[in-house]
């Protein structure tokens, strides 16, 4: 959970420095682009800890599973997002994937460093 927590705060002081650096017009295209890869991996990081705890050979399996509900998910957030609520493209996509990389590369990080300290 220590680990959810810092990541949230990580990714909100770089979301506001973000915003800062851009510019406040560019403020809900930033923040849009950084809410989704936030909770997905939030959320994922929080059960991957649980099902670790638990039974650590259901991680695998809990993964898959997410894998499959985070791409239904990310493709209804990035259509809401350019298709209803309007954002501006560009800065959107550029949001939204550097913020997937990073994020996805930090819970691939703490993922190795979980299933190291059992090996």
């Amino acid at each position: 959970m220590r680990a959810a927590r810092t990541i949230v705060a990580a990714a909100l002081g770089s979301g506001i420095v973000a915003v800062a650096v851009a510019g406040a017009p560019l403020a809900a295209e930033i923040l849009a682009g950084m809410a989704a890869p936030l909770a997905a991996v939030t959320v994922s990081w929080v059960l991957i800890e649980r099902a670790y705890a638990r039974e650590p050979t259901q991680v695998t399996r809990l993964m898959i599973g997410a894998f499959g509900v985070k791409m239904l998910f990310f493709g209804a957030y990035v259509a809401l997002m350019l298709g209803v609520v309007g954002l501006r493209v560009t800065p959107f996509i550029v949001s939204f994937t550097g913020y997937f990389v990073a994020l996805y590369l930090i819970e691939a990080l703490l993922l190795r460093r979980l299933i190291a300290r059992s090996v």
